[in-house]
């Protein structure tokens, strides 16, 4: 526990102070943000401000970490160390994205090409390690499992191999471009994630208080490494909240894709080890329903313009829009909403996802026991 403390506390420190002078740096290399021209108005008055934020983020986090293994004389363990890799290494991709982005001044950096592969490349090598035998512990576990899970793995069907890590994939891939689709508004994308990040604290705390190495009973759980991982969910979540200092509207600077990529993959990252892919739709739901909209968006309109039928039956034009304009949060800004209203309701919208997701979580132990 008192690794978790001092991830936690160093990680916010060193974000807080960190990005103070991440924002001096950056302005000094002229490393301001791009806005896209066919985006909100009310954007435009941000070009300039300092991106890649993110990269503070990261380094705070895994500097926390280290530094509370550090002090508390544990080593480091194979879960926790596969997670920072998958933070750092879609952290990278991301930070190629705003490099080119802010040398050429143009919003437009990786094609989506590019950074797929790139994502592609860390989620496989992440998927690979997670579920390879090399790294069981003594009880036989593995950081990931081959099973779909919704708060435990439960015997029956399992995935084969190769299906396992395309699962592995599909999650990182997905969650972190949800992230990266939220991260439109000052604030938005760190708050939302900092609750996340505390809730998965939590599910470790928990699973670590219950794990089946302890003979915890008949619900106990089968996750390796519980309580490191909660060392370096709390140092996220410090990492978070020292940035939402510096991002809180107006922001002095953007995390860019540098964070917001790596946030969403380390979510990922979270669900697959704690045995919780399903629960991250309700913990992260937020995220999920920012990316929907997107795609009923892209949907509808390339599917009105190509078929007469569809546009017949659903009585529609052309080219039909059911948004203002996507991500969800620029639809509330189109119709007349406060950036900061959106971003506070959105705040509120998380922490009841969040609430929920962590009553399932712990009423169906709960309900495993009575």
């Amino acid at each position: 526990m008192r690794a978790i403390l001092f991830g936690g506390g160093l990680s916010l420190l060193i974000s807080l102070l960190g990005t103070r002078y991440a924002i001096r740096f950056f302005t000094r290399q002229g490393f301001g943000q791009p806005i896209r021209d066919d985006g909100p108005t009310s954007h435009h008055v941000k070009r300039g401000t300092p991106t890649m934020g993110g990269a503070v983020i990261i380094i705070a986090t895994v500097v926390g970490y280290f530094a509370a293994k550090v002090i508390t004389g544990s080593a480091p363990t194979a879960s926790a160390l596969l997670l920072l890799f998958l933070l750092v290494g879609i952290g990278a991709v991301g930070f190629l994205d705003d490099f080119l982005k802010v040398s050429r001044q143009h919003n437009l950096g990786l094609r989506s090409r590019a950074k797929m592969i790139g994502q592609t490349v860390v989620g496989l090598v992440f998927g690979v390690l997670a579920l390879s035998p090399v790294l069981e512990d003594e009880r036989g576990w593995r950081p990931a499992s081959n099973h779909i899970s919704f708060i435990r793995d439960h015997e029956g069907f399992a995935l084969p191999m190769v299906l396992a890590i395309l699962l592995i994939w599909l999650i990182v891939t997905g969650a972190s471009n949800a992230v990266n689709l939220a991260d439109g508004l000052d604030g938005l994308a760190a708050g939302c994630s900092i609750l996340v990040f505390a809730a998965y604290t939590l599910v470790n705390i928990w699973q670590n208080s219950q794990s089946c190495a302890l003979e915890a009973g008949p619900k106990c759980y089968e996750v390796r490494d519980p309580l490191d991982l909660a060392v370096v969910a709390a140092a996220i979540t410090g990492a978070c909240f020292g940035f939402l200092w510096w991002n809180a509207s107006p922001a002095q600077i953007y995390m860019g894709d540098t964070g917001s990529l790596a946030l969403g993959a380390a979510m990922a990252g979270f669900a697959i080890m704690t045995r919780t892919e399903l629960l991250l739709v309700i913990i992260g739901g937020l995220f999920v329903a920012i990316t929907v909209s997107v795609i009923i968006q892209v949907s509808v309109f390339k599917i009105s313009r190509a078929s007469g039928l569809f546009r017949s039956i659903f009585k529609v034009q052309p080219g039909h829009r059911v948004f203002r304009m996507t991500p969800l949060h620029h639809h509330f800004e189109m119709i007349g909403w406060e950036q900061v209203t959106i971003v506070i309701r959105f705040w509120i919208i998380t922490g009841l996802a969040v609430a929920t997701g962590i009553g399932i979580f712990y009423a169906e132990w709960v309900a495993g026991i009575g």
